[in-house]
């Protein structure tokens, strides 16, 4: 860590202790002229300016049918647009020393776009973002290049034993729901998709109202004002709701076992979790990092690593979203093993799920997401990330400031209350890939 951001840490830190009734990172929020909801900080430490739209446009709003259109439409905008070829794109943000980028999950799909905020630098760079937004080209020759490298990269990851647990996890825990939808889609899908295809995703996804501004940087009021109208102003509004349905409730536990060549057996077990801003959000948060978010501290890796040497690592996490995002325990182990590390995880799971954590474990816990907290804000990248997470999941303005509180207030009564009524152990899905049944024994 250099000297700059031990001192940031320690300030950061500092500030939270001494000014719980401040804001810490006082959040500007309105809505453009174009309707789209603009989220801003300003910061003057550096000539950067950090933005993000985003939209409502994920691989949930894939069908079966065109698995994969969301990400190609994404991948699509910047390879022409407003009378601008790839190159010319590429070139004019190198020129200005521009970092263009474009992120996509099941929910949302964006750019960002880091500039200097000098006159020349941020006129250029924004100029070919507004392009890229509210003009994309689809080329046609550029879309068969991009399908063929698509394809290529599916059935290459195909053959990997982390990419089959992860399509087997989310096809079993959410069935027919458009969560279980893989992000490139299938090479079956790609191979069908058509200039067409992307030109109608994006006249219906990618409006000024399912769009989300996100801001931090070297500017002020006005002129952030004036960047999301720029970037904004010339999208079509065409009122389309948000369609993601809600995640349904399992019906039983099941298993899948396939086979592969690996030498370590990679394991999950998985269920649907919760919502962004669920009540039960940070008590389950908290009993997580105890249970397998904590790494060393946590007590999956403690049973199946520390204790028995099953593997390398193992872990729990909670994955929010529009609706119920997946909690997912996961691990590695040998082949051989593979049977008793599954084993280990379901009990200390269960164990969990029936005690709860002990007071001195909570204590641990608590002081080690406060104490580290300042280090999750500690520069602009950082804070812009939770900028944009805050202004399309419609979270509190205050929610940074109130993150250490909300972790602080927790009580052991909550975690055992929230694990209790939303984690079942024993109706999840597990898969398992490169072990075969006889290894897995009586496991389930």
């Amino acid at each position: 860590m250099s000297n700059k951001t031990c001192r940031i840490v320690v300030a950061l830190a500092a500030w939270l202790a001494a000014t719980p009734a401040l804001a810490l990172l006082p959040i500007q929020h309105w809505q453009s002229k174009s309707g789209a909801r603009v989220y801003f900080v300003e910061s003057r430490d550096l000539p950067m300016l950090d933005v993000s739209v985003d939209f409502a446009a994920g691989s949930a709003y894939d069908t079966r049918a065109k698995s994969g259109l969301a990400a190609m439409t994404l991948n699509m905008l910047k390879l022409g647009a407003g009378g601008l070829s790839e190159d010319d794109i590429a070139r004019r943000m190198a020129d200005v020393g521009a970092q263009f980028g474009a992120r996509m999950d099941n929910d949302r799909a964006g750019v960002t776009l880091r500039t200097l905020t000098s006159r020349d630098e941020l006129k250029q760079a924004l100029d070919v973002l507004a392009r890229v937004l509210q003009r994309p080209e689809f080329p046609a020759a550029a879309l068969e290049r991009e399908k063929t490298r698509t394809i290529g990269a599916i059935k290459e990851a195909d053959t990997k034993p982390e990419t089959l647990l992860e399509r087997s996890l989310y096809s079993l825990a959410y069935g027919d729901h458009p969560y279980a939808l893989r992000g490139a889609g299938e090479a079956a899908t790609v191979a069908t998709l058509t200039r067409e295809n992307l030109q109608d995703f994006y006249r219906r996804y990618y409006t000024a109202d399912r769009a989300v501004v996100a801001i931090i940087g070297n500017l002020g009021r006005a002129e952030a004002e004036a960047v999301a109208d720029q970037l904004t102003d010339g999208l079509a509004r065409t009122g389309v709701p948000d369609s993601i349905p809600e995640v349904p409730s399992l019906k039983q536990a099941e298993r899948r076992v396939i086979a592969h060549p690996a030498s370590q057996s990679h394991i999950a077990i998985v269920a649907p979790g919760i919502r962004r801003g669920d009540p039960d959000y940070f008590p389950l948060f908290v009993g997580n990092y105890i249970l397998g978010g904590g790494g060393f501290a946590s007590r999956m890796l403690e049973e199946v690593r520390q204790k028995r040497g099953l593997a390398y690592s193992a872990y729990s996490y909670f994955l929010p979203l529009q609706q119920r995002g997946p909690f997912v325990i996961g691990l590695q182990t040998r082949r051989d093993q593979a049977g008793e590390a599954l084993a280990v995880a379901r009990a200390t799971l269960r164990d969990f799920v029936a005690k709860g954590p002990t007071a001195d474990e909570l204590k641990r816990a608590k002081e080690n997401l406060a104490g580290g907290f300042a280090l999750r804000i500690d520069n602009n990248r950082k804070i812009h990330e939770y900028l944009g997470v805050i202004g399309f999941y419609r979270l509190p303005l205050t929610y940074l400031d109130d993150f250490v509180p909300n972790v602080e207030k927790v009580t052991l009564a909550e975690i055992r209350d929230a694990f209790a009524r939303r984690i079942d152990p024993d109706l999840m899905v597990t898969v398992v890939v490169g072990a075969d049944e006889a290894a897995l024994g009586g496991a389930r």
